[in-house]
């Protein structure tokens, strides 16, 4: 049932995304630099292409310029983690070793709390 939805979700969302590009065929010139800075800079780049062109590629540079800020926002976020793994399985290795141990046969504290009891003297 969720994959119906994913899938007629992923349609109506191409229909949209044709509608608009059929509706914005236009051409307009995207301009690297103002035409006023073009004679003092001494360059000028200018490109036309279709307004839909133009709209998604402002949404996907957009999208992309926001996971790269998340990704760095998040970067203290993943060192922690990497920092609390690591240390996670030293101490799972310190317990394991500890587990391995084996007690003085003379212990009887050890000895009653893992259940071989002893008789109290």
């Amino acid at each position: 049932m969720l994959r119906f939805f994913r899938f007629l979700f992923l349609a109506i969302l191409g229909i949209v995304l044709v509608a608009i590009a059929t509706a914005n065929r236009t051409p307009v010139t995207l301009r690297l630099v103002p035409e006023e800075l073009d004679t003092f800079l001494g360059f000028s780049w200018s490109a036309e292409v279709p307004l839909f062109i133009a709209i998604y590629a402002g949404i996907v540079a957009g999208l992309a310029i926001g996971f790269v800020w998340e990704w760095f926002r998040e970067s203290k976020h993943r060192a922690a983690a990497t920092a609390h793994k690591r240390e996670a399985g030293r101490l799972e290795r310190e317990v394991q070793k500890l587990k391995d141990a084996k007690p003085a046969p003379d212990d009887d504290v050890i000895a009653l709390l893992e259940g071989r009891g002893s008789t109290p003297r």
